[in-house]
């Protein structure tokens, strides 16, 4: 049977090692899973407490609303004030989405038909890619670089020589691999360019965790950003809620409203319990995404600290629960998926296929810091006995 949309797509790269990681523990083999980034820090303790006293409130269990609550928007709009110093109008400007993957892959609907054309960084996370691509847009990949202005200049390039002129610019802070510094002066610099057409910046804060200096930055402190740009905020990372599935857009009153009017059509937003118990933490456990930082930053140091000690030194992130780490020398000839695929065979250690976040990825596996940091050591030492060539 022919379907639609999904017969072009390739295997997920994820699936291939969780495949291989599960035959590895039904074989009795201890796997550490460095893989997908579900984090194991749990939520807030007010959250949980909040979410089982409105769950036993029958008043709850009616449908909600797809925007989110009045009081909801109005918290998320009280935490870029204190975050960002970005006011927001909680009617206009914010709306509540089912996770960031959800709001994103709906506001390409919005944005872009056949025809279109979406600038996407590479490597990015594969709903950048492929949220487009679901839209019948083409996506215009648009490397890195080294420095963020080496990427400013590769995304201006990229804009003014394609044809048709892209409608949607996509940025993330962080990103999936160690990204360049950004900071407001960049959104201002990225806001006001690259071209006089009409496009829109959509920028994602799925992890709104600045391990060095405290936070990442909104591109909505840009001074006029909002004339081009949204902004998907999430509480998955940085108040590890997960499953929770509570992200926003925010910023364009005309994109909030695009998406709005969709999700009218699409969903009766998230059950009212776990929208009244993430208003309750951002307006009362500010303080828990510091936490969690200091936990993510252990590991990071742990786990860098750890690779350079067996001869495969990596870049230390300044942001995100990832790092990013080229295949060593040794080990090039072998594609992400291989090499990935060897060390849970091999080492017993699951990483993610750098493949799996577009072309620009392969040649990489990216660490998710998602066990503690005894886990981690345990997975340095089996890289060290595994990895004879180093």
């Amino acid at each position: 049977m022919e379907f639609r949309r999904i017969t072009a797509l390739p295997p997920y790269a994820l699936g291939i090692i969780d495949g291989l990681k599960k035959q590895a523990r039904w074989a009795g083999e201890d796997v550490v899973d460095l893989a997908f980034g579900n984090p194991d820090i749990p939520s807030p303790a007010l959250a949980v407490d909040k979410l089982a006293e409105a769950a036993r409130n029958p008043r709850n269990h009616r449908y909600s609303l797809s925007r989110g609550l009045p009081k909801l928007r109005e918290a998320l709009a009280d935490l870029y004030l204190r975050q960002f110093e970005v006011t927001l109008d909680p009617e206009t400007e914010v709306i509540n989405t089912i996770g960031a993957k959800e709001g994103f892959s709906h506001l390409m609907w919005t944005l872009l038909q056949p025809g279109d054309a979406a600038l996407v960084p590479s490597p990015s996370y594969p709903i950048h890619i492929y949220g487009p691509l679901f839209a019948g847009a083409d996506v215009r990949e648009m490397p890195l670089g080294d420095s963020e202005a080496d990427f400013f200049e590769i995304l201006v390039e990229r804009y003014e020589y394609s044809w048709p002129k892209p409608r949607v610019i996509v940025l993330s802070f962080p990103t999936t691999r160690p990204p360049p510094v950004s900071t407001s002066t960049s959104c201002r610099r990225w806001s006001t360019s690259p071209g006089s057409a009409r496009w829109w910046w959509c920028t994602t804060s799925p992890t709104p965790i600045w391990v060095s200096t405290g936070t990442a930055p909104s591109i909505l402190q840009a001074e006029g950003a909002k004339e081009v740009a949204v902004e998907l905020y999430s509480m998955t990372k940085s108040f590890s809620m997960a499953g929770w599935r509570v992200a926003f857009m925010a910023g364009n009153p005309e994109m909030v409203a695009a998406l709005a009017k969709l999700k009218s059509y699409l969903d009766y937003g998230t059950f009212q319990p776990i929208q009244i118990a993430a208003t309750v933490t951002m307006n009362e456990a500010s303080e828990y995404p510091s936490q969690v930082r200091d936990i993510y930053q252990a590991r990071r140091d742990c786990l860098c600290d750890g690779l350079a000690r067996i001869g495969w030194p990596v870049e230390r992130p300044q942001a995100t629960m990832f790092v990013w780490a080229p295949i060593p020398e040794a080990y090039q000839e072998k594609g992400s998926v291989e090499f990935a695929s060897d060390l849970v065979t091999g080492a017993n250690v699951a990483t993610s296929p750098g493949v799996g976040f577009g072309p620009g990825g392969d040649g990489h596996v990216r660490f998710a810091l998602i066990e503690n940091e005894q886990r981690i050591t345990q997975a340095v030492r089996n890289l060290r006995r595994a990895l004879t060539k180093l």
